[in-house]
């Protein structure tokens, strides 16, 4: 039969991000995917008001935090989208609550989607051993000395784990990271509703 190929209709998607730093196009692309989809974002950061988000090094928007992730139930949302950028992804893996709710929405089977930088919560979450995953170059040997495998594409979907984990590079494959996450998120939430 056929799966309701990108409609995320009634879904909460998690949105986790560091008070400072994630990467804007990052940030509000994904979270515009969510939307036309027919989806729910939910903004969630280790504090609650706003965060300040970043083009490359400049001072981007602000956002409103929904929730605080600490005490945040991965069961209250069919996916995760971590945002990149290089200081919000840095500072979230010093967050034991961002890093306990990263662990169990994967350790839940709940899809994942990261880009960029993201990966780095990722590894401190110990989600991606003997998983395989792209992401910004620079992160390969930090990604490969946590014991998964790095592969240089625009978008790559690792299905060997609990759930899915949809991985791009950069900003450039917000697209095709878009397209797969939302599918991806849709097939997950489809199977689920049984």
């Amino acid at each position: 039969m056929g799966w309701p190929a990108t409609t995320l209709t009634g879904r909460t998607i998690a949105f986790l991000v560091a008070p400072y730093g994630a990467e804007q196009e990052e940030l509000a692309s994904p979270w515009q995917a969510v939307l036309e989809a027919g989806g729910r974002p939910r903004l969630l950061s280790t504090a609650p008001g706003r965060v300040q988000a970043v083009r490359h090094r400049a001072p981007g928007d602000t956002f409103a935090v929904d929730a605080p992730v600490a005490g945040a139930d991965p069961a209250d949302y069919a996916g995760l989208v971590l945002p990149g950028g290089v200081a919000s992804p840095d500072a979230l893996r010093l967050d034991p609550g961002a890093v306990a709710f990263v662990r169990g929405c994967c350790a839940a089977g709940r899809p994942v989607a990261a880009i960029c930088h993201a990966a780095w919560t990722l590894i401190e979450a110990d989600a991606v051993r003997g998983r395989t995953l792209t992401s910004w170059p620079s992160l390969r040997t930090d990604l490969v000395n946590a014991g998964a495998q790095w592969v240089d594409q625009e978008v790559h979907v690792c299905r060997d784990g609990p759930g899915p984990l949809v991985t791009s590079r950069a900003p450039g494959d917000l697209p095709v990271f878009e397209d797969t996450f939302v599918t991806e998120f849709a097939h997950a939430a489809a199977g689920r509703r049984k």
